[in-house]
């Protein structure tokens, strides 16, 4: 009785906006002294955390993408992509695909992506003919596609807290992100025949210019996912790589920022990651105790009377983590993942395919009514009305949920690239 009013209890503080990291800090040392055991066990979370050595790639990504979202390099990358893809029909559609894509891989945040980027789309779509639902579903759903790509936040974090090797995820999450971007690429082709839309001619002027302008992004890609999957360094390696080049691209460079700027952006970017480190180590306590609890081995039990073959589970697991995935992110991976990876084992799921199909409904979690979180940031960025939104949103969504079913059910879509 008393464990179902401290739930409620927890529930109706996350309602009235209590801070996640509080909630789940009391919430872990509750259980503990209810259990009789000390409560320093939730705070010698935070001392493994800080001994963990790919920790460090958190903030340098996060720094890293804050210096690109404040800079001018959206709008050269968008102008480059304009000039190669722009002549294809449909090809603006497929230029902020491939730059929502690459924004969200680097800066980490669905957000930045949207504000940054739909800013910028959003005329461009509207004043080349394609219809308004179509134009507001892409820059909706989109904001979150690059997720699957190196070097993603929500990757690194799954991998700390699952402790599987990031680079094998980063390895995994390649081919399925690749077919997600070419299957929305064919739908947004066929949507930009189907309305007419005037071409981009093709100018290799325009296409010499751009390239010169984004001459110090266009290398950052390919130095940063080709040193990975090469094998030249880490994760951790290459966020030190990419916080430095970077940096001196765009502040000594390319001079988009001033020294002054640095300060406010370390700030802003510190913040973030201070959140996220805070939400990670209580949450790492609380999970801590349910282990403890042996709850994954319950759940497990309870769950084989309920689900006893290995597709079924699936099926239930993508539905539980959907409406997980929708209404809290990162909680979502730290508090979920310790739960779900040990009963996903004993179904015979290898963990880095769990990482990839936890990440790919992640990614739906954004765009999914009624609480998506990409949903309510267009709500905010082109104000326009949620149900609205929501139907836009809707032909991208199928897609998603088409590419979640056949990564679900085709482990080697996630695992080629590792054999």
């Amino acid at each position: 009785m008393s464990g179902i009013l401290t739930a409620a209890l927890a529930l109706l503080l996350a309602l009235l906006g209590a801070p996640v990291f509080a909630l789940l800090g009391a919430l872990g040392l509750w259980l503990f002294h209810a259990a009789g055991i000390d409560g320093s066990a939730v705070i010698v979370e935070f001392n493994r955390l800080a001994s963990l050595p790919a920790l460090i790639a958190i903030p340098l990504f996060t720094f890293s993408g804050f210096l690109l979202a404040e800079s001018r390099a959206p709008k050269r990358l968008l102008d480059l992509a304009s000039a190669l893809f722009g002549w294809v029909p449909g090809g603006l559609a497929v230029v902020g695909l491939a730059c929502c894509a690459v924004f969200t891989a680097f800066t980490g945040a669905s957000g930045v992506t949207i504000i940054a980027l739909g800013g910028l789309l959003y005329p461009m779509l509207k004043e080349q003919g394609y219809p308004e639902k179509f134009s507001l579903g892409l820059l909706t759903c989109t904001g979150s596609l690059g997720l699957l790509f190196p070097p993603s936040l929500p990757i690194i974090l799954y991998g700390l807290v699952a402790k599987i090797s990031i680079d094998k995820l980063f390895l995994a999450g390649a081919l399925p992100g690749l077919i997600l971007l070419a299957a929305l690429s064919v739908y947004s082709v066929l949507a930009g025949l189907r309305a007419g839309v005037a071409r981009i001619p093709f100018s290799w002027i325009a296409l010499s210019s751009a390239a010169r302008a984004a001459a110090w992004e266009i290398p950052l890609p390919f130095l940063i996912i080709g040193g990975i999957y090469g094998g030249l360094f880490t994760a951790t390696d290459a966020a030190a790589v990419m916080a430095f080049y970077v940096l001196v691209a765009e502040v000594f460079v390319l001079r988009d920022l001033s020294l002054g700027d640095l300060p406010d952006i370390a700030v802003r970017s510190m913040a973030l990651v201070g959140a996220i480190l805070l939400v990670l180590g209580t949450a790492l306590g609380l999970t801590n105790y349910l282990i403890d609890a042996e709850a994954p081995d319950k759940l497990f039990a309870w769950m084989h009377l309920v689900v006893s073959s290995k597709t079924a589970f699936l099926a239930l697991l993508n539905v539980i983590l959907l409406a997980v995935n929708m209404v809290e992110i990162f909680s979502a991976i730290i508090i979920v993942v310790p739960i779900i990876v040990p009963i996903a084992a004993q179904y015979g799921i290898d963990p880095v395919h769990l990482g990839v199909i936890f990440l790919l409904n992640l990614e739906i979690g954004y765009m999914t009514p009624p609480l998506g979180l990409n949903l309510f940031l267009s709500n905010r960025r082109f104000e326009e009305p949620l149900p609205k939104l929501y139907a836009a949103s809707f032909p991208f969504w199928l897609i998603h949920v088409a590419m979640l079913i056949a990564v679900t059910y085709a482990p080697e879509l996630s695992l080629r690239l590792l054999k």
